[in-house]
C-alpha cells in the first residue's frame, strides 16, 4: 500500500518569499501551501510565443471546442436586470437542471463550477485534523484545498493501469476521514470507476464524492447509488459538454439531509445572473449540444487510433474528451515544448505519477490533423 500526506509541489507556482511582518498575518496553512495552479492563459501564451490568439490549436484544457449553444448569447444579450442581485435559491436553473438530471429540484446545489462545491464541502465537513483521502493521480484540486481549512490529504496511488487500488483506499481509513474523493470518469487518466468499488468504499461511512465532470462524454453515471446511500455526493459541471467553462456554473447532487446542510455554507449569491441564465440556455438547446458531444467522442476514437500508430506514445484508453498519453521515447516536457513552439497546446505535468505523460484534449477533425502532422514529424527526433 502506497499512502502518503500530500504537500503540494512548488514546482506548481515557485516559493514566494513573504516578509515575517505579513507572515503573523496568513494562516499556517496558506504559507505552506503552494496552491493549485492552472496553464496559462490562452492570450499570454499567443503573447509568449508572437503569434495570434487564433493560430493557438488549445488542447490543454479539455473545453468543448465547439463551444456553446448560441441561445447563450441571445439570452445574455437581451437580459435587462444586471442591475438586479441574482435570485439566492437558483429556483429556475435548479428546477431545469432536475428535469436534466432526472432528481428532485432540493436535491441540487448550483456553484461557481464544481470547483465551489468541492470548497463547500469542505466548508461544510473539516475541523483541523480530519483527513481527506485522494487517489493519484487524479484533479488536483482534491488535494490542493483540504489543507486550508485544516485538513490532511492522504494520498493512496493508483495501480499501475491507474485503476483504483481500493484495498489500499481502505487501509488508509480511519476514523478522521471525512472526505474520499472519486472521479468518474477519472482526469487525466480517462478511466473509470465500477459500482462494486463503489460499493466497497462506500461502506466505509466517509462521504464519497463522485466526480461527473465528464458524464457527458462517458454516459456512464453513478447517480442511481444516491439513492441508496447517504454518504454520498455526486459533482457535475457545464464547463466541459456545454461550452461553458468561461461562465464557471457547475452543481451537486446531494442525499436529502446533507443537501439541507449544504446551503449553510453557500455564499448567499455566489452564481451570476449571467451563469444561471445560460444554465437555461444551454437546456434549450440540449439536443445542439449532443451533436457537439458525439462529434467529440467520435473525434476522440479517430485521435486514439492515430496515436496509437507513433512509435514513441502510447495512450490510454478515455471516457473523457481527453486522452492521456505516455511517452516512451525521449521526454514529455520536451514534447510539450515542441508542440507548444508551434502553438498546439497540450497538457504536461511535473507530479512524480505523470512526469512521463501528456494529456491532449480532443478537439476538432481539423485540430487532430494538425496536431498528428506535428507530432509524426517528431518520430524521428525523439
Amino acid at each position: 500500500m502506497h499512502v502518503r500526506t500530500f504537500r503540494t509541489n512548488s514546482d506548481w507556482l515557485g516559493i514566494v518569499s513573504v516578509p515575517k511582518a505579513i507572515q503573523r498575518l496568513i494562516k499556517e496553512s496558506v504559507l505552506e501551501s503552494d496552491g493549485y495552479a492552472a496553464v496559462k492563459s490562452i492570450e499570454e501564451t499567443a503573447d509568449e510565443l508572437g503569434i495570434p490568439v487564433s493560430d493557438i490549436i488549445k488542447l490543454d484544457q479539455n473545453e468543448n471546442p465547439y463551444g456553446t449553444t448560441l441561445r447563450v448569447f441571445d439570452t445574455l444579450a437581451t437580459y435587462d436586470h444586471l442591475h438586479q442581485y441574482p435570485d439566492a435559491t437558483h429556483r429556475v436553473a435548479r428546477e431545469r437542471i432536475s428535469e436534466y438530471a432526472g432528481v428532485p429540484a432540493d436535491r441540487i446545489m448550483i456553484g461557481n463550477g464544481s470547483d465551489e462545491i468541492i470548497d463547500m464541502l469542505f466548508m461544510l465537513t473539516i475541523e483541523p485534523g480530519d483527513e481527506v483521502i485522494v487517489p493519484m493521480p487524479t484533479f488536483g484540486v482534491y488535494a490542493a484545498r483540504p489543507p486550508l481549512y485544516g485538513g490532511v490529504v492522504k494520498v493512496v496511488e493508483r495501480k499501475p493501469n491507474f485503476d483504483l487500488d481500493v484495498d489500499a483506499i481502505l487501509n488508509a481509513v480511519t476514523d478522521r476521514t471525512k472526505l474520499i474523493f472519486l472521479a468518474h470518469p477519472n482526469n487525466p487518466t480517462g478511466n473509470l470507476v465500477s459500482t462494486a468499488q463503489l460499493v466497497r468504499i462506500l461502506r466505509t461511512g466517509a462521504l464519497v464524492v463522485v466526480d461527473e465532470a465528464y458524464y457527458e462524454f462517458s454516459d456512464n453515471t453513478l447517480l442511481p447509488m444516491l439513492g441508496e446511500w447517504e454518504n454520498m455526493v455526486i459533482l457535475r459541471t457545464f464547463s466541459k459538454w456545454a461550452g461553458l467553462a468561461g461562465l464557471r456554473v457547475g452543481y451537486g447532487i446531494f442525499p436529502e439531509k446533507l443537501g439541507q446542510q449544504i446551503w449553510k455554507v453557500k455564499p448567499p449569491f455566489n452564481v451570476s445572473v449571467a451563469g444561471l441564465k445560460s444554465i437555461e440556455a444551454v437546456l434549450d438547446d440540449i439536443e445542439y449540444l449532443r451533436e457537439t458531444v458525439s462529434r467529440i467522442r467520435v473525434e476522440r476514437g479517430r485521435l486514439y487510433r492515430s496515436l496509437r500508430k507513433l512509435n514513441f506514445l502510447d495512450p490510454y484508453p478515455s471516457h473523457g474528451n481527453y486522452i492521456l498519453c505516455r511517452v516512451t521515447r525521449g521526454d514529455a516536457h520536451d514534447v510539450y515544448g515542441r508542440l507548444r513552439k508551434q502553438g498546439i497546446l497540450v497538457r504536461s505535468y511535473r507530479d512524480p505519477w505523470l512526469r512521463d505523460f501528456i494529456r491532449i484534449s480532443v478537439g476538432t477533425p481539423e485540430d487532430t490533423t494538425t496536431l498528428l502532422r506535428a507530432l509524426r514529424a517528431m518520430v524521428e527526433e525523439v
